[in-house]
């Protein structure tokens, strides 16, 4: 291949060719056709269950996990022009492609806000007097609904989404566009553009946590109305950079197969990455428990039923899987250095991580409806839970893999270039 100067050190060049590889095609072609199977299962599941309110609610998985990777992918970016550090030159253009699958996770709320009746107990409810003297709610749920009206409402539900998207479209296109300027200079501008970077991305990672708390409170949230969590958002936060990690990781070290990454990806840089990847596993793991302690501490009849309804009526198996795959094994695992440095074995954890992240999100959404809410059971409904978010996870990495392909992988004028290229045993 030919080969031409991108850095100063001698001997170790990129080559001239910085576009995505060709076989990303063949990520594309095999998630539209998972994609078109899963749907076809769903499809079919729906005709044996005779409901298609599963079908809903695994759609609200599936645009939480898509979600959580487009605007997680558009904070992670944001957080790294503001951190800096040579992961940035691995990850950027991921995260950019990331962001800029947001127009199909918009489509994907679409479908929740057309269907606000079949999911959410506040909005079906118009007549709340009427509900509970029928039976259909109890007293604590007439109250919650009606104290939380102004707030629980379809056009507030509507107009939040609506005004959050607008806002994550703007960072995503003004990030998006001030990278393909920054291309265009030379690298003498690269303290004027970083610094214009940091400014657009500081105030916007605020921005950030707080229309993504805005987003997840409606979301999920408040399919029970009597819940409420003052670290919700956080919580959602950290799991969307946990699974956004993941997901960059397997990305990277799959493109690396080829040019470009196969020169930049460094056993160094891999190292960091997983370390990164451990370091939001642990404050999962520390702030799923710590809501946990501080409610059954506190033993408020107005707080505990949120978990009694997911620990009661075998929902205890799955919080027990949730601990296991969702926390226990990634951070056993994590700890190993070898295994950070070993490209099949780290890719395999962080596929394991993106699982674990989606049965996590099962339990936090399923046990919210009335028939399964202290009632694990299996029904054709529930395996609804597996073919829609994979259907819509396998057109969302088409999507992406669309948005990977039209930016070169790598920012020549990067100032950690140079570094980067340097060999491994230069920094021993």
């Amino acid at each position: 291949m030919a080969h031409e100067t991108h850095g100063s050190t001698p001997g170790i060049q990129l080559p001239r060719e910085l576009g995505a590889p060709a076989f990303v095609d063949g990520w594309k072609r095999r998630a539209q056709s998972t994609g078109m199977v899963s749907s076809l299962i769903a499809v079919g599941l729906a005709i044996a269950d005779r409901s298609f309110d599963h079908v809903l609610r695994a759609w609200l998985l599936g645009l939480m996990l898509t979600f959580g990777f487009a605007v997680g992918g558009l904070a992670l970016l944001m957080v790294q022009y503001v951190t800096g550090g040579k992961w940035g030159l691995l990850l950027r253009r991921p995260l950019e492609a990331m962001s800029r699958t947001l127009p199909l996770v918009f489509a994907y709320w679409v479908v929740i806000a057309l269907s606000l009746k079949k999911l959410y107990l506040w909005a079906a409810v118009d007549d709340v007097s009427a509900a509970l003297k029928s039976g259909w709610i109890n007293e604590v749920q007439a109250h919650a609904i009606e104290f939380k009206r102004p707030m629980l409402n379809p056009s507030a539900f509507i107009v939040t989404g609506l005004v959050c998207f607008a806002i994550w479209g703007f960072y995503t296109w003004r990030l998006n566009s001030l990278g393909l300027e920054r291309d265009e200079t030379s690298s003498a501008a690269t303290p004027e553009w970083i610094k214009r970077l940091e400014n657009l991305s500081g105030p916007g990672i605020l921005v950030y946590a707080i229309t993504m708390t805005a987003a997840v409170i409606y979301w999920v949230m408040s399919l029970d109305p009597t819940w409420y969590s003052s670290i919700y958002g956080l919580l959602f936060l950290v799991g969307q950079a946990y699974g956004v990690l993941a997901l960059s990781i397997i990305v990277v070290i799959s493109l690396s197969k080829e040019e470009p990454l196969k020169t930049i990806l460094r056993q160094t840089e891999q190292h960091d990455l997983g370390k990164f990847a451990f370091a939001f596993v642990m404050l999962n793991i520390y702030l799923a428990f710590s809501q946990f302690l501080i409610i059954w501490s506190g033993n408020q009849p107005e707080e505990i039923p949120w978990f009694l309804d997911r620990f009661k009526g075998g929902w205890g198996v799955i919080i027990t899987l949730d601990f296991i795959f969702h926390w226990l094994i990634p951070y056993t695992l994590l700890l190993s250095r070898d295994l950070k440095r070993n490209k099949k074995r780290l890719v395999r954890v962080c596929q394991w991580m993106v699982f674990a992240k989606a049965f996590d999100l099962f339990w936090l959404i399923e046990p919210n409806f009335k028939d399964a809410a202290r009632n694990l059971h299996f029904s054709w409904g529930i395996l609804e839970y597996v073919a829609v978010p994979v259907a819509m996870t396998a057109f969302w990495t088409a999507y992406y893999c669309t948005r990977l392909k039209t930016r070169p992988l790598v920012q020549t004028n990067d100032p950690h270039l140079a570094e980067i290229l340097e060999p491994e045993h230069a920094h021993a």
